[in-house]
């Protein structure tokens, strides 16, 4: 895209950003995201055919801002691993969000929610991947990566919804103490204690 083009695309999606933040994605309609952005009917469908499509542009803008940041350590691949790190990771995604919280609330109570929520997914999944040895082996690579997505995508869901005064920090701290927990009592289970009859682990 030339740069005009690109000035009115980026006027469609900060004209979309800010109706989120007052209403719905099922109240929003093409003509207010036009009138929003000052701009032409013909001109919006020339970017985008439906509003269903510029909130998947808009989900996959956020994402990649949000994950593709690096942070300061991460030059260092000696420092680029262990919980501390990630802790560190997922809280600088949290402030990110953090700066679009308001529209995200808007997303979040909409049937639209389900098109945020499967981005999220797909982009912590790839975040967990490169700190699964953390996690240690006793479950399958692909349930523990699943797992993890989706458990903090559902962190983020609460922490949006529930607008708690928590810091990025803070919900960062608490999803890893809550996993870490898990993973220490998936690996001490190794036996059935029910022993019921049709258990072979005791």
């Amino acid at each position: 895209m030339d740069k005009r083009q690109l000035k009115t695309r980026r006027a469609i999606c900060k004209a979309f950003s800010k109706l989120l933040e007052k209403q719905s994605f099922e109240q929003i309609t093409v003509q207010a995201i036009i009138d929003e952005a000052e701009i032409g009917r013909s001109t919006f469908y020339a970017h985008f055919e439906t509003k269903d499509e510029l909130l998947r542009v808009m989900c996959a803008d956020i994402f990649e801002h949000v994950f593709d940041c690096a942070l300061p350590q991460e030059s260092d691949p000696a420092n680029c691993a262990g919980h501390k790190n990630l802790e560190l990771k997922l809280g600088h995604v949290l402030y990110h969000l953090r700066e679009r919280k308001s529209e995200l609330a808007g997303l979040l109570k909409s049937e639209s929610a389900n098109v945020f929520m499967r981005y999220l997914r797909e982009h912590l999944r790839a975040l967990f991947a490169r700190y699964k040895e953390e996690f240690g082996s006793a479950v399958p690579e692909d349930y523990l990566l699943n797992h993890l997505a989706g458990s903090f995508a559902e962190t983020v869901r609460w922490w949006v919804a529930e607008d708690t005064a928590h810091t990025p920090e803070e919900v960062a701290g608490f999803y890893l103490a809550v996993t870490e927990r898990h993973n220490t009592v998936v690996r001490q289970i190794d036996f059935c204690p029910i022993k019921c009859s049709r258990c072979k682990l005791y």
